[in-house]
């Protein structure tokens, strides 16, 4: 089971001030706490990622604004992952260690298919529940396509590029990507020559992804034992919370382990059990309020909450505003993708 966690980087925040958009602004309209990107590490839901990128779009004012972001030329700006993408062997070798990576800040891979001559490139979220929102389908596949282009000196170019949505700035988007783009697809990809896959990357730099690699897999391991127990826990929770609130006793004896050795376990995960029921009280709070119509004092009695007032406090507390505003904004957004 992996945890519905993505690792925003300071570089994002850093390039979008850059660009004129402002901060608090941006988490107004995505529906998040003034405090959001104040937190040390911070991190995001697939539905909170997804609000901030339509938040993007719109603050911004740029349709285009998600190809910007993603067309990144300054190396010093990398993150460790795209770092070790570009000094990769080949094209192919890049998307393979993205797609491992990836894994260490987000419910997030990217999936290549070959079929014969064609080998299609798309992102998948594992724990979406609506569509992703165009600014970042725009930056994921427009950053693909710069590792390609400056890992081969501009021998990358894709055969198309397929979008779900309509018919929109096709000028533009082709223009970008060098390639035809066929909107009302069935998925958000871009199509390469298989060939192209097995191009042998200038910028290859076996020390340095020696050295950023070995980091990589060590966290990519410490990431996996962290997910293992915490996923285990949170899904156990999921299943017990209705009408009570399930003691780490409780849990341990369903999932098949003495009380001290999950305790043991999440220390070493560095993350407290508490922790983990606040987590997942608010992972729930959000789906119920997003996509049911379950009243709010039953939704309190859903979290394990003896009475409505604790349940609005603790939501007031993780996002700012009421359970009941918080609901409304987000239904108008969702209206509005």
């Amino acid at each position: 089971m992996m945890n519905d966690r993505f690792r925003i980087s300071n570089l994002l925040l850093e390039r979008l001030a850059e660009l004129g958009l402002s901060l608090p602004a941006l988490l107004r309209l995505a529906g998040l706490p003034a405090t959001f990107f104040q937190q040390e590490k911070i991190y995001a839901t697939t539905t909170e990622l997804f609000s901030i990128w339509r938040a993007i779009e719109e603050v911004s004012g740029d349709p285009g604004i998600g190809l910007k972001l993603g067309n990144e030329a300054r190396m010093e700006r990398y993150h460790p992952i795209a770092v070790a993408a570009v000094c990769s062997r080949t094209f192919h070798d890049a998307l393979q260690r993205v797609s491992r990576y990836k894994q260490l800040t987000c419910p997030e891979t990217i999936q290549f298919t070959t079929s014969g001559e064609e080998t299609t490139v798309e992102f998948i979220y594992f724990e979406a529940d609506d569509n992703e929102p165009k600014t970042l389908i725009d930056m994921a596949l427009a950053w693909i396509l710069t590792t390609g282009r400056r890992g081969t000196n501009g021998q990358i170019i894709p055969l198309r590029l397929e979008l779900k949505r309509p018919a929109e700035r096709r000028e533009q988007l082709e223009a970008h990507f060098g390639c035809r783009v066929r909107f009302k697809a069935g998925r958000n990809a871009l199509v390469f020559l298989t060939s192209d896959l097995d191009r042998p990357f200038v910028t290859h730099n076996e020390e340095l992804l020696t050295a950023i690699g070995a980091q990589l897999e060590n966290e990519w391991q410490a990431r996996h034992n962290t997910i293992d127990i915490a996923g285990h826990v949170k899904g156990t929770l999921k299943r017990s919370l209705a009408g009570r609130r399930p003691t780490l006793q409780d849990v341990a004896r369903e999932i098949g382990m003495s009380p001290r050795t999950l305790q043991r376990r999440l220390g070493e995960a560095e993350i407290t059990f508490q922790q983990l029921v606040e987590d997942t009280r608010r992972e729930l709070a959000r789906h119920y309020l997003e996509h049911s119509s379950v009243e709010l004092n039953e939704t309190a009695f859903l979290l394990g909450y003896e009475d409505a007032n604790s349940f609005f406090r603790a939501f007031h507390r993780w996002e700012d505003t009421t359970p009941g505003e918080w609901r409304t904004r987000h239904r108008a957004l969702a209206g509005r993708a």
